[in-house]
């Protein structure tokens, strides 16, 4: 079951990351507005203050896009 109170919790953190990275939940609309599909590569870059960076990227199979629509559908609550 679900805590309410911890989703307000992660409510009103996600609001703070937004208020403070306003480009990336842009970034992530523009992601879904448009279907993945299998065969397309997530590439992730970290670069630390030192300078430091590592890098990886996958590409989505079959079995990654559902997981990825169950997450969505979790996120909804099952609503569309």
């Amino acid at each position: 079951m679900v805590n309410p109170a911890m989703i307000f919790k992660i409510k009103g953190m996600w609001d703070e990351f937004s208020r403070n990275h306003p480009k990336l939940p842009h970034f992530f609309r523009a992601v879904v507005s448009r279907p993945m599909e299998e065969g397309t590569i997530i590439e992730m870059i970290i670069k630390r203050p030192n300078g430091d960076s590592i890098t990886s990227n996958v590409k989505l199979t079959a079995s990654d896009l559902d997981l990825i629509e169950q997450l969505k559908e979790l996120g909804t609550g099952g609503m569309q």
